[in-house]
């Protein structure tokens, strides 16, 4: 039994089961049982050990055989800006097919109210469906004539019904936004419904009547409630555009009034480009560095650390200016001085090698070791750069919007590019610390279990095999990625993510054993009970 020196009894007691505490797996009898008190772990051992930790008050749970592991924690989610707007979206990330996803919208229809949007922003991709295809604007013509309907694949497409383009104010002579594309028939010049680009989504996404605050509270509240549902039991946030501090109310609401149950640690953006310095300095002179409590906690700057320097999904051409990198210098010492980690987003190689270089700048004035600095993404990561990131104490955090972009990304990056993609074994062998996570809500599913699946597969939605086997992950290292990994973003990872005694009692009770089920159904997964700090947050009813 791995137990804490007091011998008070125990709040609760988790009986038959199987605890994964984290780590390697033990060979021989696993651990059946856990003890738990004050929010911490107390002990896990067996079923006869932890008995023995519990007294007349003291909370019983069977876990009927059910697979026990620490709560998952998405290293890199867009929650914040998702959580607002949760309640009044639906969710295609487990659709299968098109009817499928057309029948989601026609009982949508049923129950709207008169003249109310539908829609569907972000978190699946037409390479999951048997067709191929996102919906085309007849179509959703013919189940919402009345509604305003509006679907989005990604960042890659939308398509518009006719009510939707016209309540954006929309029509055949509306020009091309900034930043977007209206898509036209190439013989009639009729709008086909089809919009591409940031500045065409926003300009559909603006015409939508905002929601009241409460409502946006009401709405965060419901995806936490989803996420746990999952097993996640923490988020960091990865910020990301048009995100300045008004939009963090809703969250700051559950917060205040008691009612979050998720552990968030928050990344903070630049809301606005060629405001990058003077915003982000305004958030560290005014927040100092992991202000918070046990829920909420500020972890760093970032994702969108300066426009200049984000290269999005990486397939068209970028480059770092001379000038953006003399920026992001800026803003990275400012960040060191604070004592601030910094994330930020970088796919190519070449984004990575001048962000490197602005950090051992700063490096050579404030050691970096120590400071929790790490990348998002690293698909494109060169050897030469993974020696540049290990010699700062730099980490790398994992997501799987390679599972829906795979096919994309190697008609863009030449053939064979994605076996290595991203590098997965050389960054395990340089010592890098990872984290993992999805990049939802609108750039990926928020599925945690697809995003693991991705890590140990290395499969895309597509069904196409393309990582090589080197560089996929064993089930108990993607796990350790979303877990202690994602934890170490925030100095967090003796604390969380493990089930040791002394750690925060954080857990999920799974559907199946994530170990032992078959690799098609790992996607499928979530869970029967998840506990926050020894506080149940979601059951099924299975157990409890």
């Amino acid at each position: 039994m791995d137990t804490s020196p007091d011998t008070a009894p125990a709040d609760q007691i988790f009986l038959n089961g199987l605890v994964w505490p984290g780590g390697a797996r033990q060979v021989g009898p696993e651990p059946t049982a856990l003890a738990v008190r004050d929010g911490r772990v107390v002990a896990y051992g067996s079923d006869a050990e932890i008995r023995a930790l519990s007294g007349s008050r003291s909370a019983t749970v069977d876990l009927r055989g059910r697979r026990v592991i620490p709560g998952l924690i998405d290293g890199h989610m867009h929650a914040v800006r998702g959580g607002a707007t949760w309640a009044s979206e639906l969710r295609w990330t487990d659709v299968p097919d098109l009817p499928t996803a057309l029948a989601r919208l026609r009982a949508a229809v049923e129950t709207a109210r008169p003249g109310e949007w539908i829609r569907v922003v972000g978190g699946w991709h037409p390479c999951q469906f048997a067709e191929l295809r996102e919906p085309t604007r007849a179509e959703l013509d013919a189940l919402a004539p009345d509604h305003p309907v509006y679907v989005q694949a990604l960042y890659e497409v939308a398509v518009l019904n006719s009510a939707a383009l016209h309540a954006a104010g929309i029509d055949a002579a509306t020009p091309d936004p900034d930043g977007g594309h209206l898509e036209r028939d190439p013989v009639t010049g009729e709008l086909t419904g089809r919009v591409f680009g940031m500045g065409a989504f926003n300009r559909v996404l603006g015409a939508i009547a905002p929601v009241t605050p409460e409502r946006e509270r009401r709405s965060t509240a419901a995806m936490l409630a989803d996420l746990h549902a999952l097993g996640l039991t923490g988020i960091v946030d990865a910020g990301g555009f048009g995100m300045p501090p008004q939009r963090y109310e809703p969250l700051f609401a559950l917060w205040r009034d008691g009612g979050l149950s998720m552990r968030m640690r928050l990344f903070l953006s630049a809301a606005d480009p060629g405001q990058e310095y003077k915003q982000l300095e305004e958030w560290m002179r005014h927040t100092p560095p992991r202000f918070g409590d046990p829920m909420l906690r500020f972890a760093g700057i970032g994702e969108v650390v300066h426009y200049g320097c984000h290269d999005f999904e990486g397939l068209e051409e970028f480059s770092i200016s001379d000038d953006a990198a003399e920026e992001l210098q800026r803003i990275s010492y400012r960040a060191a001085e604070q004592g601030w980690p910094m994330n930020i987003h970088a796919v190519l190689d070449e984004s990575i090698d001048r962000i490197l270089t602005c950090w051992e700048a700063v490096n050579e004035r404030i050691p970096l070791r120590g400071l929790r600095f790490s990348l998002s993404h690293a698909d494109r990561i060169s050897a030469g750069n993974l020696r540049r990131l290990t010699a700062l104490g730099a980490g790398v955090v994992l997501d799987d919007h390679q599972v829906f972009k795979a096919g994309f990304s190697e008609a863009a990056w030449g053939d064979g590019s994605m076996t290595a993609t991203p590098p997965i074994a050389d960054m395990i062998a340089a010592g890098i610390p990872l984290a993992a996570g999805t990049d939802a809500t609108r750039a990926s599913s928020h599925n945690p279990w697809l995003s693991l699946w991705w890590l140990i597969t290395g499969n895309s939605a597509d069904g196409i095999p393309r990582r090589a086997a080197r560089h996929r992950m064993s089930r108990e290292r993607a796990l350790e990625c979303y877990t202690t990994g994602s934890a170490w973003l925030s100095y967090e990872e003796n604390t969380r993510g493990r089930l040791r005694p002394g750690a925060h009692a954080d857990f999920a009770v799974l559907s199946e054993d994530c170990f032992a089920v078959p690799e098609d159904r790992i996607p499928g997964l979530y869970s029967e009970l998840t506990v926050v700090g020894g506080e149940i947050v979601h059951t099924t009813g299975t157990l409890a």
